[in-house]
């Protein structure tokens, strides 16, 4: 038996394992997922360091849940979505959708999970082929993936218009013809058109203006109760994201520096990154029920996540360092019901 056929081996044997320990109610379980990519260098461009932009990530999203995502620029929030919907490849690390590991199977096999499956971009502009109607695009993945006729096909594309708040003549333009937030809807559409379980949107509202943000917030929550969706909601807007999601995971250089119910990690945030996070949304003062939180101060810039800081990536921005953060990672444990947290202060 090769390497290979032993790491499979014991893939399937961890699998089964694992399969019996999930929740019925888990539709998908990431564990201890990586992506890195490799840093070339020299004249035969040889592999000098890795950046790793996502590392050692786990969490479990229930059946009808919205999980949202945040952190800063660069944190790894998007090639986290990616990588669960498999678009880029895993360096380590298991997904598990429905009890299967999407991880370690071909693509012939995947693609049975991808119109399961369902992302939505951030820039809705490039994200739709210009050269193909609004129907042509909403239709595509029928044609792809089911045996549907041509008038099936449009009467899906109709359906679906009109779920979004668009009409059904809008089938026969182009995208350039829309506004963002039309595009977006458009958007939406074409991800609803197999009847998915799960949705990831990665920054599906940041381009656009605030008052649109929320008419699409709204329409992405009716649509979750009417079709029983399930989200992984990426964002870098505190606000946005307290609207939609029912936990919220922290992520901080490729890790996940706390994960807790939505009111949690608003009420009581406990890693100072988060905190600091918090105390920089600007807060309107409406009486007895605003929360006053002391400023916590971060300085200097993100770190390079080709060469992150030893022990824990936070240390050299916290004002809360000791000697164990440079010597020791802190693992994401639990401190109360729910709330997880990886920082020496809880251990």
């Amino acid at each position: 038996m090769t390497n290979q056929d032993k790491h499979v081996a014991e893939l399937t044997r961890d699998h089964s394992d694992h399969q019996q320990l999930l929740d019925q109610d888990t539709l998908i379980s990431v564990k201890n997922v990586k992506k890195y990519f490799p840093v070339k260098g020299g004249i035969l461009k040889r592999t000098v360091g890795h950046i790793k932009a996502v590392d050692d990530v786990s969490f479990d999203i229930k059946e009808g849940e919205t999980l949202g995502v945040v952190g800063e620029s660069g944190s790894g929030k998007s090639t986290l979505g990616r990588v669960i919907l498999r678009l880029l490849e895993p360096t380590d690390g298991r997904i598990l959708f429905e009890g299967a590991d999407i991880a370690h199977i071909g693509n012939r096999k995947m693609r049975e999970h991808r119109k399961n499956m369902q992302i939505v971009f951030q820039d809705p502009l490039a994200s739709l082929n210009p050269k193909m109607s609004v129907g042509e695009l909403i239709e595509e993945p029928l044609l792809v993936q089911t045996s549907a006729t041509k008038a099936e096909r449009k009467q899906k594309s109709i359906e679906l218009l009109e779920k979004v708040g668009l009409r059904a003549s809008d089938r026969t333009k182009y995208p350039h013809e829309f506004s963002g937030g039309q595009r977006q809807r458009i958007s939406i559409a074409r991800a609803l058109a197999l009847n998915p379980k799960f949705v990831i949107c990665d920054e599906p509202v940041s381009a656009l203006d605030v008052s649109i943000q929320a008419q699409v917030l709204n329409l992405m929550k009716d649509l979750q109760d009417e079709f029983g969706l399930t989200y992984l909601f990426i964002a870098h807007d505190l606000g946005v994201v307290k609207h939609i999601s029912d936990r919220v995971a922290v992520m901080y250089l490729g890790r996940i520096a706390e994960i807790a119910p939505k009111d949690e990690i608003y009420k009581n945030p406990k890693h100072p990154y988060t905190q600091a996070l918090l105390t920089s949304i600007p807060v309107v003062d409406t009486g007895e029920d605003t929360i006053q939180r002391e400023k916590v101060k971060i300085s200097g810039e993100l770190p390079s996540p080709a060469d992150p800081p030893s022990g824990c990536t936070f240390r050299t921005r916290c004002p809360f360092v000791h000697d164990r953060c440079a010597a020791e990672r802190p693992e994401l444990k639990e401190t109360e019901n729910g709330h997880y947290v990886a920082c020496h202060l809880y251990t």
